[in-house]
């Protein structure tokens, strides 16, 4: 494998903030020029070629798709006394069901490709339907409107509504939702909307119940509007994450890092202290008599009046709370741990009681305790057994949180002898504000830590990380390379100069930094991993993989960090690219993760 396509370095340098920066595979970024197309096909044979070697990879496709045949309930939706449930059987795509009938199937709207569901909004009488679709698993959403009763189409479909909130006003009539990076009130029927905010930001909408009361969030700013006055939003400014809205009681509820604060809208800037938290919050109910809180592994129940904490609600066992809903004194929610899929669970705060559709088992997970760099005390979710080769997995950014979920592709790892290893660095919902080096730092330290305590060896050790995660990965291996014998990385930013100019990057400056402010530039270029490959390091075995229609990462990264790697690498360990042209950024399935297993095992020894 010593032996990849030829790939042109040319001689490009950049002044940027007074620095050379190197680009020698720039000409990789036009997927559509010759070079580049001639380049990819040959990948695409050099990934042909070695995997027609992995004689394992049909077992563990046939393993992960008999692991993946569980299908799955979401929590119910009430509006207008209709019940709406998100249903997904075995190896199909998800269909919404207006109590026990089919709603909107993507399959049957769409015979003949990839259409998905991406997000969907019932009107409060439950009259009509707000409904998002893409095709091709490009996640360029049209949003239309189904009349629930009918089932006619009565508008739509309005494109450049990426999983656009929807905000219903209580007769259905009108709605807000945002349409390319605008908050927009659409009245149905009507072609020309009203815009009420222009601003280049991610946006959450909330409308009170009885439609008074608008809430606009973006990641730093809060909007508030009285609708019944003809007057713009009032712009209230936050020095940090805040969520806003006017709850069924008529209550405002301010959501901030520490606690929840409650108030008259009549004056939002008036707020008093209501719950105070001790973990990031994923999700509100409020009940008739009660309010619950949910944090990624508790739901706790609190006094509606005063907020006091009465108690929390038995899960069955350690592992990860979603999709809090609320109908009446009735709440609903999924748990789902390392070997129990989603499983939705109904609490009734009038009896204390909490029943489920099924029985879970408690996961068979341990939490292991290690160092950083810089002494920050952190955690590993780990499934499997030590002494052998390991999987270690991480994410590490936009607040996000990895806690244990059920997954085909760790538990056919595990099943197979190795040990499947999630960490907890920095990054994610409990440490928001870090820096990515020191993300860097605690998932190279997680490698150090299972080394270390004989869980595993450099040579059976393997990375795995997906877009964000994929970043992770490809630092991790392009600072450490002696700590691992191979990585994958699915849809990976790897170019952290030029992450703003394709995909969605332009969106992630509050994330990264910019390339524009000299600061930001300097952080990103000292750990940027298509910049840090350098020539005769004895890299691990690395695959890449990309999708054709994935709009939130370009394939470009890949395919430039594909370049570095092969040019540098004085291993005899393989680096290749899996190019998928129909697929998007969260459409991998069951041949992608055969594929990425069967290379694991392979580079790491579980296959011997």
């Amino acid at each position: 494998m010593q032996s990849y396509p030829c790939a042109e370095r040319l001689p490009l340098v950049e002044q940027v903030h007074g620095r050379s920066v190197a680009d020698p595979y720039r000409w990789l970024e036009d997927s559509s020029a010759a070079e580049t197309e001639q380049w990819s096909r040959a990948q695409d044979d050099l990934w042909l070629t070695y995997a027609g070697t992995l004689t394992s990879r049909f077992a563990w496709k046939n393993r992960v798709r008999q692991l993946s045949e569980v299908g799955s309930v979401s929590t119910p939706v009430w509006r207008g006394g209709r019940c709406f449930t998100l249903r997904r059987e075995p190896g199909r795509q998800p269909v919404l069901f207006v109590d026990e009938t089919p709603l909107i199937d993507p399959k049957q709207l769409d015979p003949t490709g990839p259409t998905t569901l991406d997000a969907w909004q019932p009107s409060p009488d439950g009259t009509k339907l707000a409904y998002q679709l893409s095709r091709g698993g490009d996640e360029r959403s049209t949003l239309s409107i189904l009349d629930i009763t009918t089932g006619q189409l009565i508008d739509g479909p309005l494109d450049g509504c990426r999983y656009s909130p929807v905000a219903w006003l209580p007769d259905g009539s009108a709605f807000y939702y945002v349409r390319f990076r605008q908050v927009r009130r659409h009245r149905l029927g009507d072609p020309d909307d009203t815009t009420i905010l222009d601003r280049e930001a991610s946006y959450g909408l909330e409308l009170s119940a009885d439609g008074r009361w608008l809430t606009i969030c973006t990641t730093d700013d809060l909007w508030f509007a009285d609708l019944s006055k003809d007057e713009p939003p009032a712009h209230l400014p936050q020095d940090t994450t805040t969520i806003m809205s006017v709850g069924p009681d008529n209550r405002l509820y301010v959501v901030t890092a520490d606690g929840i604060r409650i108030g008259d809208p009549a004056e939002p800037t008036v707020w008093r202290d209501y719950i105070q938290l001790t973990a990031p919050l994923t999700g509100l109910a409020i009940l008739d008599e009660v309010v619950l809180t949910s944090t990624t592994s508790t739901i706790t129940v609190h006094d509606r009046e005063t907020g006091r904490r009465q108690g929390t609600i038995d899960l069955p066992g350690v592992g990860s709370v979603g999709s809090l809903s609320a109908h009446e004194n009735r709440a609903w929610f999924t748990y789902t741990d390392s070997v129990t899929p989603p499983t939705v669970y109904c609490y009734d705060a009038s009896t204390g009681q909490t029943t489920g559709a099924g029985s879970a088992r408690e996961a068979e997970t341990q939490t292991l305790s290690y160092t950083s760099r810089d002494g920050t005390e952190l955690e590993l979710q780990v499934i499997g057994k030590p002494g052998g080769p390991a999987i270690l997995y991480g994410y590490g950014g936009f607040g996000q949180a990895l806690t244990p979920t059920y997954s085909a592709f760790a538990l056919a790892w595990v099943e197979a002898g190795g040990a499947f290893v999630t960490a907890t660095v920095r990054g994610d919902a409990a440490h928001r504000d870090a820096t990515k080096q020191q993300t860097i730092d605690d998932f190279i330290a997680a490698a150090e830590y299972l080394i270390g305590e004989g869980w595993t060896t450099a040579d059976e050790l393997a990375i795995c990380g997906e877009s964000n995660g994929g970043l992770l990965v490809t630092a991790a291996l392009t600072q450490r390379p002696e700590l691992f014998a191979a990585a994958v990385a699915s849809a990976p930013l790897t170019d952290m100069l030029r992450y703003e100019l394709s995909g969605l990057g332009d969106r992630w400056t509050a994330e990264y930094g910019s390339v524009k402010d000299a600061d930001d530039f300097e952080t990103l270029a000292s750990y940027s991993p298509y910049h840090r490959v350098q020539s005769g390091v004895k890299y691990p075995a690395v695959l890449l993989t990309a999708f054709g229609n994935d709009t939130r990462v370009d394939p470009l990264h890949a395919r430039k960090m594909c370049a570095a790697l092969q040019h540098a690498t004085a291993s005899q360990r393989p680096v290749l690219l899996r190019f998928e042209p129909d697929a998007g950024h969260t459409t991998g399935g069951i041949n992608l993760a055969a594929d990425m297993l069967a290379f694991l095992a392979t580079e790491t020894g579980l296959d011997r």
